[in-house]
């Protein structure tokens, strides 16, 4: 009997850090980085978390005529995300007149849920072709992919502040 409280003593911390092992390959780390800025719990809000429970009213607002609108934010992601997922699967990208300004602005308030659901859609199809990517492509675009995730991240914060300015943000939801 004490053999075996031993052995439970001795297999604890293995047990613990088994539970709390980060990914060590390159696609594990890329796609903890795409999963959390989508829909894990982490470090940060993911995006899921950031537009949940928002009417399309509540989407269009803005603070001031500087800062950009949650939906505005999200329409934003949306039409990167896709940009780059085309571009990383060599399909042909949405077309991109070269002004930044219109990947913001042609968010339109009365297509908000529709927005959330394309938003979630191409987040998990990213991580869809990174899981199926061999490893040369993985090694190849890593910077992109990595890039794709710190953009989603930044555009995430400035979703949480925009709501917290609005008062729309639930500050139990990973922010306070």
């Amino acid at each position: 009997m004490k053999k075996l409280a031993l052995l439970l003593i001795l297999t604890l911390p293995l047990a613990a850090s088994a539970q709390n092992k980060k990914p060590t390959t390159l696609r594990g780390i890329l796609l903890e980085q795409l999963r959390t800025t989508h829909s894990e719990e982490d470090w940060f809000v993911s995006a899921n978390i950031a537009v949940a429970n928002l009417t399309a009213d509540q989407a269009k607002w803005t603070p001031s005529k500087d800062v950009h609108s949650v939906g505005q934010l999200a329409n934003h992601l949306l039409f990167w995300n896709s940009h780059e997922l085309a571009e990383f699967k060599g399909e042909k990208a949405p077309p991109f007149s070269g002004n930044n300004d219109e990947t913001f602005n042609k968010f339109d308030a009365a297509q908000w849920a529709d927005t959330v659901k394309k938003l979630d859609a191409i987040m998990t199809e990213w991580e869809k072709a990174v899981e199926e990517a061999d490893d040369q492509k993985l090694a190849d675009k890593a910077s992109l992919i990595a890039h794709v995730g710190a953009h989603n991240a930044y555009h995430i914060g400035q979703i949480i502040l925009v709501r917290k300015l609005q008062a729309s943000w639930d500050p139990s939801q990973g922010v306070k």
